[in-house]
């Protein structure tokens, strides 16, 4: 993967470039001080991959990312946690806070390049072919797969397309979160940020800004919390603390 690193803070750029470059699959095209000069060289060259950093001077990376090409990735780095839900929003594989953990990084660059896998071409036509009131079927790698409702363990929105996470496989298809929600069991399956829907029956704990599920951490979107608090708990809590 080709990726480009983009912070204002020179110390920030020149650690980021020594822990991406222990990881031998992914190679920096460039570094670059501001969004402005980043978007110069963008015009001009394909990059897989971006590490943005968040509060820079003229253009925001949150305002950076808006202005991305649909197939290029990115994973947030900032000393901010307040982010974190805005980031999601705008697709991002991943939300680093600093100083970046190497292995969180490293675990963060495995992420994307699974999901450029799943964004290839071939897998760019799988589509759901049917369903019913306990699973669906979902055309991948030119084969059908089964997937019963039970199994989900949460649905994330990547793009224009969704990525199915059971307990064994990861699945792509060319549908939208909102579609992909009218076509399971609400009574299951709650929309908890505008980049993910979950399995109610996977939530092993949450707290503030984030739903785990296992060892995976979910975003918690502030419009979201409410419904969340009270239709999962079933219960009055302090959804603003």
């Amino acid at each position: 993967m080709k990726c480009i690193i983009i912070d204002d803070e020179p110390l920030a750029r020149a650690e980021m470039e020594a822990l991406i470059k222990e990881v031998s699959s992914i190679s920096i095209l460039g570094k670059f001080p501001n969004s402005k000069t980043a978007l110069n060289f963008l015009e001009d060259n394909e990059v897989d991959l971006v590490f943005l950093d968040i509060e820079m001077p003229m253009i925001s990376g949150l305002e950076f990312a808006e202005q991305l090409p649909e197939n290029t990735l990115v994973i947030f780095t900032t000393a901010y946690t307040k982010y974190a839900s805005k980031s999601y929003e705008l697709d991002a594989i991943d939300y680093l806070q600093k100083p970046v953990d190497r292995t969180r990084l490293h675990k963060a660059i495995k992420k994307a390049e699974i999901y450029k896998s799943l964004l290839s071409d071939e897998t760019k036509k799988n589509m759901i072919e049917s369903n019913s009131n306990d699973f669906f079927i979902v055309k991948s790698d030119r084969k059908f797969f089964k997937i019963n409702f039970d199994d989900i363990r949460y649905i994330e929105g990547l793009k224009d397309y969704v990525v199915i996470h059971t307990e064994n496989q990861k699945l792509i298809t060319a549908m939208n979160l909102k579609t992909i929600q009218q076509k399971i069991a609400p009574q299951t399956f709650l929309r908890v940020s505008k980049s993910y829907v979950i399995n109610v029956n996977f939530v092993d704990s949450f707290y503030h800004h984030n739903i785990y599920l296992g060892e995976i951490q979910i975003p918690l979107g502030d419009v979201y919390k409410k419904k969340f608090f009270n239709i999962y708990s079933g219960i009055s809590f302090n959804y603003e603390m």
